[in-house]
């Protein structure tokens, strides 16, 4: 992204959303140097500001971090429920289906991923970041839930159990295998059927039966 329009020269600057030039020009570091090279003074450089502008809107790196991973988690939920489509036309194939939107979030997002993920930023440090991974998560929940219905009372797990594990599983395959950066392991398969084949294996070890 080209910042040089949002330049006014060293005292005349204005711009109708700071806020929102610093979370892209925190998000145009990400991709270059990682979470880690994301600070107040080089955000405030990139959006041509000065040093101290971004404190009126951030306290503090973290909490620059935390609208950058709030803006992600929203993206991320939006894809998630999408996918979901409130379980149509079974719990089973729409799990599939929301595995595939992980993957696709990693690959496609990979500076929006890192900030969820890897910057340090606890989702509780911001409401509204709360707010947006909670309903990133309770897709999964939902879809755990539905599933469970559906499984032998003598094998299921429980429903919360189950979100943890099918999370963990869609986390691991995105991050080491589906990623959109440099992090990006080989994989002689595509991703999406890694995942597929694990969650058919791990609700088969609960008794489902497709």
């Amino acid at each position: 992204m080209n910042w040089s329009h949002h330049r006014r020269g060293k005292r005349g600057y204005h711009h109708g959303n700071l806020r929102e030039a610093l979370v892209q020009a925190a998000l145009s570091l990400i991709g270059e140097r990682g979470s880690e090279g994301v600070t107040l003074a080089e955000a405030a450089r990139m959006a041509g500001v000065s040093a101290a502008a971004p404190y009126r809107h951030f306290k503090d790196r973290e909490a620059l971090m935390a609208a950058v991973a709030g803006e992600g988690y929203a993206k991320f939920a939006d894809a998630l429920e999408k996918a979901w489509h409130d379980g149509a036309p079974d719990p089973v194939k729409a799990l599939e289906r929301v595995g595939h939107a992980y993957l696709a979030f990693a690959r496609n997002e990979p500076a929006l991923y890192a900030a969820m993920f890897e910057s340090s930023v606890s989702p509780g440090s911001d409401s509204a970041l709360s707010a947006q991974a909670d309903r990133a998560y309770a897709v999964l929940q939902d879809a755990s839930e539905r599933i469970y219905a559906i499984l032998p009372a003598d094998k299921r797990a429980p429903a919360r159990m189950m979100a943890l594990h099918i999370w963990s599983m869609a986390h691991g395959i995105a991050s080491l295998f589906a990623r959109g950066d440099a992090g990006r392991r080989p994989l002689p398969v595509p991703p999406e059927d890694l995942l597929e084949a694990g969650l058919l294996i791990y609700l088969s070890g609960l008794g489902h039966e497709p």
